[in-house]
């Protein structure tokens, strides 16, 4: 039986170590929170009860400041070690496809030598972005990445299929604006969306 209260204080103790002694878990975040641990832990009780599938991965939205790249990078603690995940800025991304080209989409979207899939990345801030050139040739760089790692996520065989996590301070009809409709449509199928609401407050003021 998971004790959620213990867990987020932990989650609170391990954010003070990381980020400074300011860091503090909102008690109005916390049903967010509970979700987020819930899927960290793989809780399946709760997880059916809060429509959380445990195949996807987590699509965290909510305005700018509200948590969502601290909380996924405390996040990464509790999941079990088949669930590891690092968190990879989407600006990075785009910087390093700017300098190395389309290997990049290739790196970040197929498994490496001797593994059977890729491996499980949360992408932060996907939106800050935005269409790149590599010799004179426009590319959504992000969004090339995120159809790979669908066709990833469909794999007919169970054990190499590929998971991803984002956060993202847009909307869906945001996200539609920027990568298209294809793009929105296969997030819908591959992601669990967790939204923090529009009147959370900045946490960084």
């Amino acid at each position: 039986m998971i004790n959620y209260q213990n867990t987020t204080n932990w989650l609170e103790s391990k954010g003070k170590q990381l980020f400074g002694n300011h860091f503090k878990i909102y008690e109005e975040d916390k049903t967010i929170i509970y979700k987020l641990i819930a899927y960290s832990l793989q809780d399946k009780k709760m997880v059916k009860r809060c429509n959380i599938n445990l195949e996807k991965g987590i699509l965290l939205s909510g305005p700018i400041g509200c948590g969502k790249t601290t909380l996924m990078s405390l996040l990464k603690f509790l999941v079990p070690k088949d669930q590891k995940y690092y968190v990879k800025s989407c600006r990075e991304v785009s910087f390093e496809f700017i300098k190395e080209g389309y290997d990049v989409i290739h790196k970040y979207s197929k498994p490496r030598l001797h593994q059977k899939k890729a491996g499980i990345i949360c992408f932060d801030d996907l939106g800050t972005e935005s269409n790149l050139k590599y010799y004179g040739n426009e590319c959504n760089v992000m969004g090339e990445i995120l159809l790979s790692r669908y066709d990833g996520f469909c794999h007919p065989e169970p054990s190499r299929r590929t998971k991803t996590h984002l956060t993202t301070n847009l909307s869906a009809s945001e996200l539609e604006q920027c990568y298209g409709n294809r793009i929105r449509s296969r997030l819908r199928e591959s992601f669990n969306l967790i939204a923090f609401p529009n009147h959370t407050k900045d946490k960084r003021k």
